[in-house]
């Protein structure tokens, strides 16, 4: 899994009841693109996250 500064990412929900998270990668950590990465979720949160299955990359298209 790769990622770069500006792609958006969803985190999907484990339940029904879990909605999904969405956020934008603000930092790369890893070599060549590689996790951990720090997002900053659409409520302001920020976090280091090492993704899981329900993690997904949607690349930023303007780079």
């Amino acid at each position: 899994m790769q990622a770069k500064t500006g792609d958006r990412i969803v985190i999907r929900g484990r339940t029904v009841e879990s909605p999904d998270r969405h956020g934008e990668v603000i930092e790369v950590r890893g070599e060549g693109g590689g996790p951990p990465y720090v997002i900053r979720f659409d409520d302001g949160h920020e976090s280091v996250i090492q993704p899981g299955s329900d993690f997904e990359i949607a690349h930023d298209q303007h780079t």
